[in-house]
This record gives C-alpha cells, sequence and structure tokens, in this order.
C-alpha cells in the first residue's frame, strides 16, 4: 500500500496479502493515475500498479487488480473491504454535482459471492 491515507485503504492495514494470483507487470499502458493506492509486487520481480484513481468529470473511477477467476481472490475479506470502500469513494457526494444518486460500477468477472445486482449497480445508502 502506497497510499495508506486515502479513503479506498480505510479499515486495510500497512499491507495485504494474496496467496495465489496471477502475476502482471508493467508496461501497463493506462493513463498517470491521478492517484496511486496499491502497488502489487509479485515473486518474479515484476511490481504492477493495481489500485489508481482518477477524476474524469465530475466522476471517479478506482482501477483494482487482484487478480482473476482463477483463485478464490474475491472471497479474501481485504480484497472485499477493498470493493466496499472504492464504490464509497466513488459515489456521487450531495451538494457537490448534480448527478443523481446513482452510480454504476463494473467489475470484469464479478464475484459470484457478491452477486450481480451488488456489482453492476450500486445505490448510495
Amino acid at each position: 500500500m502506497v497510499n495508506p491515507g486515502h479513503p479506498i485503504a480505510a479499515g486495510l492495514g500497512d499491507y495485504f496479502e494474496i496467496p495465489h494470483t496471477e502475476a502482471y507487470g508493467e508496461p501497463f499502458d493506462i493513463p498517470e493515475p491521478d492517484t496511486l493506492v496499491f502497488i502489487s509486487w509479485f515473486a518474479g520481480g515484476e511490481v504492477f500498479r493495481s489500485g489508481c484513481c482518477y477524476r474524469r468529470g465530475r466522476g471517479r473511477i478506482f482501477y483494482f487488480r487482484p487478480g482473476d477467476q482463477e483463485y478464490p481472490i474475491f472471497h479474501q475479506p481485504e480484497v472485499l473491504q477493498v470493493i466496499k470502500n472504492a464504490a464509497l469513494w466513488a459515489a456521487p457526494r450531495r451538494g457537490m454535482d448534480d448527478r443523481d444518486d446513482r452510480t454504476t460500477l463494473w467489475c470484469i468477472n464479478p464475484p459470484r459471492s457478491l452477486g450481480e445486482t451488488h456489482i453492476a449497480g450500486w445505490r448510495r445508502p
């Protein structure tokens, strides 16, 4: 974790490990993030920007690379905490803009344990 004070990192320790995952490495052809929250490193020495925050117009985007569906990564408590925190961070704030209260989250290979309706659409409480 490179930005422990960021709201997406709330409730996490100084770092967390994902025991089994696919290795990813740079270069990763994405824009430079506005804020970097997580960096992953792998046994082979690869390093990867794995938690990137962006602001585009009035919207907020969070890219998270916990892994793929091959391993039970999306059952890990820390990963679920990051997803929850990211949804709250990305949600519109009353009085800050004129968007409605609906935020849509897109997830490639969504975890079945969360259910599609919880990933495809999220309504701020």
